[in-house]
């Protein structure tokens, strides 16, 4: 056994050293650039007009979170299905973990990648809605293998490239689904209940399985059901226990910010030492610890986007960018606060001030500081909430994908093999799984990454369109759909 995983680490680290290379990372970057540049930074610029119509519609339109009788989920649904698929171990575990590894500016370089990664999700989720079709139970099926088989491959030439993307797509985004999507979540579930409470991790595993079996058989309707009340509740009481934190220690916020800084471009610290490990780590870590949380560019949550009842491509765009802002921006920028105030990190080191193999524990023992036992208990419950929804919201991600490949129908199949996985993610090493879920992520992150760059006029195109619309008050055509036969439907219906 003990050779057989040493066999897959081998394989793992070899795979991972060139999806993770510099070249993919300068790929997600300039991506998230490019269409930062192309929507004139949307993000910025319209901040007002994305934030109303998201967050700040579900309090005055009841059309964002009405739910409907057919297939299609709501606008508020989608986001939180979305959140409960991204904000999870990363938002814990892997922000501790980039600071571990890379330092302090781990910290800068998850801000820059959440920057611009927002309009990589606003362009997944545009493309997403622009390209989705209708399976045989008459539900949306959208995602970037559809913008890769009807968008790329409707480009000239690439017919055949665009459908074996989608394909590749489709493989790995299963494979992410086991791994980021069950496994490490799974996996950090179990180390900190049998941390924390002493519950062994193979029973974790099995009450785990029920509750996960009894949600994700029951389909897409049964999981929003679920999501859609525990989401807004674990991250809301996930804040208010960090701001406390944050607001005990504000005094260090000035040297916080400065081991950041001066992490993040491998500045010499006071003391003499060079920062965490250096630039390279901490930019390495801030990007793929920041991918790990928010998804941007791996296409993944484009998959229930595109299930929303909404009809305007942009609309559901802007939904993909607070999404971005709250799971980066918002929770693990409090949760590096929470890290680095807490005295555990030496601010002029970077260093950690005590010895751990498990980089997920460093939140619980902050939050033990401050609150006690209670604290890390908390931590404990939180990351218990946070992991078991990215689970739920991954098994759709998964069904979506193993639907592409092989039919509506043979989805039951696979769901079955993703409950009964659930309990391999409580027993395996945290090492392995989580370094299986960097590699899977990557992979899954590549064919996505050059549909969005290809399509990236479209996207551009679309934005106009519905600026001069919206904004200007110009009465042109609605771009709706690029299925002509969908585009007159949700034209009429607009």
């Amino acid at each position: 056994m003990n050779n057989l995983v040493e066999r897959i680490t081998e394989i793992n680290d070899a795979v991972n050293g060139i999806v993770w290379g510099w070249p993919a990372l300068i790929l997600l970057a300039f991506v998230g650039v490019l269409m930062t540049v192309l929507t004139k930074v949307f993000q910025l610029s319209h901040i007002k007009h994305w934030w109303t119509s998201t967050i700040g519609a579900i309090f005055k339109d009841r059309h964002v979170t009405k739910h409907t009788d057919d297939k299609q989920i709501s606008q508020f649904q989608s986001l939180c299905t979305a959140l409960a698929a991204t904000v999870g171990t990363g938002n814990i575990a892997g922000v501790a973990s980039a600071i571990a590894i890379g330092g302090p500016g781990a910290v800068f370089w998850m801000w820059v990648m959440a920057f611009v990664g927002m309009m990589t999700n606003f362009s997944e989720n545009v493309l997403g809605i622009l390209y989705r079709i209708h399976n045989k139970e008459v539900e949306w099926s959208g995602g970037a293998m559809y913008y890769l088989r009807y968008g790329l491959g409707a480009k000239k030439g690439c017919k055949q490239i665009g459908a074996i993307l989608a394909v590749l797509f489709s493989i790995f985004c299963l494979l992410a689904s086991f791994g980021i999507g069950n496994m490490t979540q799974i996996n950090t579930i179990a180390t900190n209940m049998k941390s924390s409470f002493a519950i062994p991790p193979y029973i974790t595993g099995i009450v785990l399985v029920i509750i996960a079996g009894l949600i994700i058989i029951g389909g897409l309707k049964r999981i929003v059901a679920v999501t859609e009340k525990l989401v807004p509740f674990m991250v809301v009481l996930y804040i208010l226990g960090t701001i406390i934190i944050c607001v005990m220690h504000i005094g260090t916020f000035g040297a916080v910010f400065g081991a950041i800084f001066k992490g993040a471009f491998g500045m010499k610290a006071a003391a003499g030492g060079i920062v965490g490990s250096g630039i390279k780590l901490a930019v390495q870590m801030g990007m793929k610890r920041g991918v790990f949380s928010n998804e941007a560019g791996l296409g993944s949550s484009v998959m229930v986007h595109s299930n929303s009842n909404v009809k305007e491509p942009v609309m559901q765009g802007m939904w993909g960018i607070f999404e971005v802002f709250a799971d980066t921006i918002v929770v693990c920028t409090l949760t590096a606060f929470a890290l680095l105030s807490s005295g555990l990190v030496n601010l002029e080191t970077g260093m950690l001030t005590i010895e751990t193999d498990n980089t997920g524990s460093l939140v619980a023992q902050a939050f033990g500081q401050t609150f006690g036992t209670v604290g890390a208990d908390f931590v404990a419950i939180a990351l218990l909430l946070f992991a078991f929804s990215t689970c739920l919201g991954w098994s759709h991600y998964g069904s979506k994908a193993f639907e592409y490949l092989f039919g509506v129908k043979a989805t039951m199949i696979y769901k079955g093999i993703f409950v009964a996985a659930i309990f391999g993610g409580a027993v395996m090493g945290e090492n392995l799984a989580w370094d299986l879920s960097d590699t899977f992520n990557g992979l899954m992150m590549l064919p996505n990454l050059i549909g969005v760059l290809v399509l990236s006029p479209i996207v551009y195109r679309c934005v106009k369109n519905y600026v001069d619309r919206k904004m200007r008050g110009q009465d042109i055509k609605p771009m709706l759909s690029m299925h002509e036969d969908i585009q007159a439907a949700q034209e009429k219906d607009l």
